[in-house]
């Protein structure tokens, strides 16, 4: 497995320098989150690291993506934006050699989450929504949840997600709606 001095060159060349920074912040967010809530430190630096690998992929290559390695037809009819993940997870196993489950759905589900989501899985999804460079109104709020119980902190962060959602008038994949109610029942 390449380590976080050998990937971090590869990882810059493929994002912005704000996206990249923003991915140091979920990386070292999740290692915080993991030491916190008894998860394991080394699979959230790596999920962290590797969470938007795919952010800036071509779209058709990542349609062709999804179609070769059959992440489901009817992610292709939701908007682009969802295709990283799951085709980051693609990535983080046939590029970078990542052979753990549970750091390959971290990065598949940090945008849509899904019902029965790991600890692992949660922590990416909240580090991704509070890591540093994050400014939204209710980041704060996730921010103090964040430290004081992972479980509250995804709660809060599927329910400000589909608002937001909602908000814009854009559809909500099904997973998405799966782990709010998952998270909620």
């Amino acid at each position: 497995m390449l380590t976080r001095a050998e990937l971090l060159p590869v990882i810059r060349s493929r994002m912005t320098e704000k996206r990249y920074v923003h991915t140091i912040g979920v990386a070292d967010t999740a290692m915080e989150l993991a030491r916190k809530y008894g998860g394991d430190v080394n699979k959230a630096e790596l999920a962290g690291l590797l969470h938007d690998i795919c952010k800036y992929a071509d779209a058709e290559w990542m349609a062709d993506q999804i179609r070769q390695h059959q992440l489901g037809d009817q992610l292709l009819g939701f908007h682009q934006e969802l295709w990283h993940g799951p085709v980051g997870s693609v990535v983080a196993r046939t590029e970078f050699q990542i052979e753990d489950e549970d750091v390959c759905n971290a990065i598949h589900y940090h945008t849509s989450g899904r019902a029965g989501m790991s600890k692992l899985e949660k922590i990416i999804y909240v580090a991704d929504m509070i890591e540093p460079s994050r400014q939204f109104p209710k980041v704060e709020k996730l921010r103090e949840l964040a430290n004081q119980d992972l479980e509250l902190a995804m709660k809060f962060a599927v329910r400000h997600t589909l608002q937001h959602l909602l908000k814009q008038k854009q559809t909500v994949y099904p997973d998405s709606l799966s782990c709010y109610n998952d998270c909620w029942k």
